[in-house]
């Protein structure tokens, strides 16, 4: 069944679950034709396939802070999109206006969420297009603009492939695997980050045991992990948060990799809520825990993990989502962080699309962009 339903300015199209597998879904896409960014609704996830075609800034702000869109490597793709199609709407004579414009649009999507570095990286990086090319006229900006956001989703597509391989390279076939969150398919362009070496395994034949935690309060883990693993043909056991050290002590475990919204100078990882906890239990029972992103995610300018600005969730996400009647009283106070942060200390290594980043972190980073300007060079 497919259906088209006009609201609030933007296209629904909702599709049954039956009829397409998760994973031959763009998690995002332009349509540049009717200027639109095109999204899975990823709060419908795993009921309803739903997706989005949204024209508006306003609507694009919202999906990303409501988590329609969701993961780091996906937002920055969707941010370039979206700062593009702004770009596109703008109606300018000069360079001055036309720039004006582009930067008010830019810093309005860039207050969406604080943690996630790459939307402000796909932004900055689209503003340098801008910046780069003052002598150019208005409709040769938006060209370049154009090019740019394709490019972010196109090495986008290819970072997750070599982070795939080179976390490939750390398992065998048949190993136990934790994840937490969900840094697969649905939070990228294709593969994800931290499921990249499954996907890829799967590819090849290999067949892995995979554990993936629930993640309060959004339930990532639940709804979108193994709703991508299962539909991929992966073994996937769904536990609860609190399950996991009883998982890693049975000896199921053989490996842990979870994704990263922004990894500080000294390897400081910083991910979904519940992570630090999940890298303490690895530590303890002597289980390798990976942190998978791509070097967008690395932020050199923030040197550990306390300086990283922490988004706070709204309160109803943990007292009243998923149930039908509240489930704490009225009144009661409560903390919701949306992200917390591994120490370095508890990282194996940081698996990223120029190789293995291993400690002391303060200079394997660095060696991996060493890595990188060379590639580029080339």
């Amino acid at each position: 069944m497919q259906a088209r339903l006009l609201e609030a300015e933007f296209i629904h199209e909702v599709v049954a679950m039956s009829e397409k597998n998760i994973m031959s879904y763009e998690t995002v896409a332009l349509d540049d034709e009717n200027s639109a960014l095109v999204i899975l609704d990823q709060t419908k996830l795993p009921y309803e396939v739903e997706v989005l075609h949204l024209t508006e800034q306003k609507d694009i702000w919202n999906a990303i802070y409501l988590l329609q869109v969701r993961g780091a490597p996906a937002i920055g793709v969707a941010a370039g999109f979206g700062v593009y199609l702004a770009a596109k709407a703008i109606k300018a004579d000069t360079y001055a206006d036309f720039y004006a414009q582009f930067k008010a649009a830019k810093e309005y999507l860039d207050s969406a969420r604080p943690t996630a570095v790459n939307l402000s990286w796909a932004l900055n990086r689209m503003e340098q297009v801008v910046l780069g090319n003052a002598d150019k006229s208005v409709p040769e900006l938006k060209e370049l603009l154009h090019r740019e956001c394709v490019a972010i989703k196109d090495e986008d597509v290819w970072m997750c492939r070599q982070i795939g391989e080179y976390g490939l390279s750390l398992i065998k076939d048949g190993d136990g695997i934790l994840t937490h969150c969900n840094a697969g398919q649905l939070a990228t362009s294709k593969y994800g980050t931290a499921l990249a070496p499954i996907h890829l395994g799967r590819e090849r034949g290999m067949n892995f045991k995979v554990f993936t935690d629930e993640t309060r309060p959004l339930l990532q883990g639940a709804r979108l992990s193994a709703f991508e693993l299962h539909a991929d043909g992966v073994d996937t056991t769904v536990i609860c948060d609190n399950m996991a050290s009883q998982v890693m002590k049975n000896g199921w475990v053989q490996a842990i990799f979870v994704g990263c919204d922004r990894v500080a100078a000294n390897g400081d990882a910083c991910n979904k809520i519940g992570t630090s906890g999940v890298a303490i239990l690895a530590k303890y029972y002597g289980i390798p825990f990976y942190v998978c992103g791509p070097t967008s995610t690395i932020d050199m300018n923030i040197a550990r993990g306390e300086d990283i600005t922490i988004e706070q969730r709204p309160a109803e996400e943990v007292t009243e989502m998923w149930y039908k009647k509240r489930m704490a009283p009225v009144g009661v106070k409560v903390y919701n962080p949306a992200f917390d942060f591994a120490d370095n200390e508890l990282i194996t290594g940081i698996i990223t699309e120029y190789g293995i980043a291993r400690p002391p972190y303060s200079e394997s980073l660095k060696e991996i962009f060493r890595k990188k300007q060379e590639a580029q060079k080339k």
